[in-house]
C-alpha cells in the first residue's frame, strides 16, 4: 500500500512538472507591447530606443502637421530618425489598422 502511494505520489508530481514545463508568460518570452506611431503620445514614443523626449515630440509634430504615417519607414521622413533607431525599433513599431484602406469590389457572381 505505502508502495502504491508512493506511485501515485511521485506521478502526481511527474504530472505537474510536465503540465507547466510548456508554460511560459509573455514577459519571459520577451514579448513587448507594439507602439502605434499614429496614436502613441511623445511620453509614450520615449520608451522606444534611441528616442528621448526631443524625438518624441518631432514624432508627434510631424504626424499631426502631414497626417498619420502610411508604413513604419516613413518615420525616417522625421529628422533625426534614421535606419538604425528604426531597427532597434522594428519589433515594437506599428501604423496599426490602414488609414484609408483601398475598398475592395465585390466579385461578379
Amino acid at each position: 500500500m505505502v508502495r502504491l502511494k508512493k506511485f501515485f505520489f511521485v506521478m502526481t508530481v511527474i504530472g505537474f512538472v510536465l503540465g507547466f514545463s510548456g508554460f511560459v508568460s509573455a514577459e519571459d518570452k520577451g514579448a513587448v507591447e507594439k507602439i502605434n506611431i499614429n496614436t502613441a503620445s511623445a511620453e509614450e514614443l520615449t520608451q522606444l530606443k534611441g528616442v528621448g523626449n526631443k524625438l518624441a515630440a518631432h514624432i508627434v509634430a510631424y504626424r499631426e502637421a502631414n497626417g498619420p504615417y502610411k508604413t513604419v519607414q516613413d518615420l525616417e521622413l522625421v529628422k533625426g530618425i534614421g535606419p538604425k533607431i528604426l531597427a532597434d525599433n522594428a519589433d515594437v513599431l506599428t501604423v496599426g489598422a490602414p488609414v484609408n484602406p483601398v475598398p475592395v469590389p465585390a466579385p461578379k457572381l
